[in-house]
């Protein structure tokens, strides 16, 4: 009964409810602004809270959280410049919706989606929690590291069939992601003797270059063109649209959630990999995967919003932090004088059933939210080029400036738009680049991690993979993958099944 108590005490305090709901707005519009992260707006709140109640506090952090991972697919479609990393697969469907005139169906779809990938993902919390935190505890360094691969060769899936531009662009990423100094052994990588280098290169730069500027320089080719009118008549799917989609989308909100409990990963990879996942299950999508299918909005949106209550799951139940933003919960709970860990759900059950209530809430929330003003939005996508394009680069510089205050980060993101405009002349894909560079320092961490605990011995670490279930099964899906990409799979698979029909 208590439990219960604690699970409404956001809908029966107004304060509560008001904080949920203004943290939301927030969380979208922060999310909607390329460069204005979530992890930025939580930990900024951080300060301005800590002499607050802790129900407050995190009712609000709760609110800015949801509302920021869906925020950022509404410039995403608009613009093509992904508001946050987990919204970078939302844009290959999005934003050529956008460009047909279906701004509003693609916001609502997105939206609804949305909703339904959050309650997934609470509902598992809520119901499966100690199960889904006692699998992610299983996975090894090495896990870890083929998770890793296993993502960067989805590049093939987003990379317009050839395999070998996606392959380059993912490791064109990887090797940005691995500039400035070894954070185990502090010696210099692809720095080129430059102190600018030794930091590293903000990705947050090199994603708004890639899409933003690139997208302008782009749109300079068309400046006279007219802009697409916006078909707003309908924003709400029909339910039939919805129902038809049903079973993506549970398959997607799946894979966010198991992705999303895994520490250091998040929505962006979760997002990436459930994109792939719809593009090999969807035998007939409504358009071609890139030119606007409605499948490829359903499985991003539901997979990273799902992934919010898998982040979760390892924070309340062990105080292992899910992502970034989760890292700077277990903070506040520490400075509330929670210690959160297993302990947590034993001796203050109440939180966990209030943190469950608040996600609750602000799944509410974005529905009401997202559905509303996407009137005034898609007005963004009807102006006159000569004003987009300039909108466009202010928001990019103002994005990429952002992150660390940093005029550098902004030649970086100039560089990188100028880069990204030549790979899209000539049909290189930009997505793999970004998921090149955020797996990066998971592959090289977890890499480093697996062979240190074999003792350096190469040996020990293959048989390690092969002496686990989970580390075989993660190698066979990385084989496949990389398999099924190549003209020779496609090959066999016509000879099998032309056998098959002669048979």
């Amino acid at each position: 009964m208590d439990m219960f108590l604690a699970f409404l005490t956001v809908i029966t305090q107004p304060q509560l409810l008001l904080l949920v709901g203004l943290g939301t707005f927030a969380g979208v519009y922060i999310g909607a602004i390329p460069g204005l992260s979530v992890t930025m707006a939580v930990s900024i709140l951080i300060s301005f809270t800590f002499s607050w109640e802790v129900y407050p506090a995190l009712a609000l952090m709760v609110g800015i959280y949801m509302g920021g991972v869906y925020g950022g697919s509404r410039t995403a479609i608009l613009l093509n410049i992904p508001g946050a990393p987990s919204a970078i697969a939302t844009a290959m469907d999005g934003y050529p919706m956008a460009q047909r005139g279906e701004a509003g169906t693609a916001i609502g779809v997105s939206t609804v989606m949305s909703f339904i990938g959050g309650f997934v993902g609470i509902a598992v919390l809520a119901l499966a929690a100690p199960f889904v935190s006692d699998f992610a505890l299983k996975f090894q360094p090495r896990d870890y590291m083929l998770l890793a691969i296993l993502g960067i060769l989805l590049v093939g899936s987003l990379s317009s069939g050839s395999l070998v531009k996606g392959i380059f662009a993912g490791a064109l990423g990887i090797a940005i992601g691995a500039v400035g100094r070894d954070p185990l052994t502090f010696t210099e990588r692809f720095t080129f003797d430059l102190q600018i280098m030794e930091g590293g290169i903000s990705f947050i730069a090199v994603m708004i270059g890639m899409f933003g500027v690139s997208e302008a320089l782009l749109q300079l080719h068309h400046v006279d063109k007219t802009a697409v009118k916006q078909k707003i008549s309908r924003i709400v799917p029909s339910l039939g649209t919805v129902k038809k989609h049903l079973p993506l989308s549970m398959q997607t909100s799946t894979i966010g959630v198991i992705i999303g409990a895994l520490p250091g990963t998040g929505g962006d990879i979760a997002a990436l990999m459930a994109y792939d996942h719809a593009k090999r299950v969807t035998k007939n999508p409504s358009r071609p995967f890139g030119d606007g299918a409605i499948e490829g909005l359903v499985a991003p949106e539901t997979a990273n919003n799902a992934a919010v209550g898998g982040a979760f799951i390892p924070m309340m139940t062990l105080g292992i932090p899910g992502d970034a933003v989760t890292a700077i919960m277990i903070g506040a709970l520490f400075i509330h004088g929670l210690n959160p860990g297993p302990m947590l759900m034993v001796d203050n059950p109440n939180m966990f059933w209030f943190i469950v209530g608040a996600l609750v809430m602000a799944n509410f929330f974005i529905l009401l939210f997202g559905l509303t003003g996407i009137k005034i939005f898609t007005k963004i996508v009807e102006m006159p080029r000569s004003v987009l394009i300039p909108l466009i680069l202010l928001l990019s510089i103002v994005g990429a400036f952002a992150v660390n205050n940093s005029v550098t980060d902004v030649y970086w993101m100039l560089g990188f738009g100028v880069f990204g405009y030549f790979m899209r002349h000539y049909g290189y894909p930009l997505g793999p680049v970004i998921l090149g560079v955020i797996l990066s320092r998971l592959l090289d961490d977890n890499w480093r991690r697996a062979i240190i605990s074999e003792r350096e011995d190469l040996g020990r670490f293959f048989s390690g993979i092969f002496s686990s279930p989970l580390s075989t099964v993660l190698l066979l899906a990385v084989i496949f993958i990389f398999v099924s990409q190549t003209p020779l799979w496609r090959v066999a698979k016509t000879r099998l099944f032309g056998r098959t029909g002669s048979n």
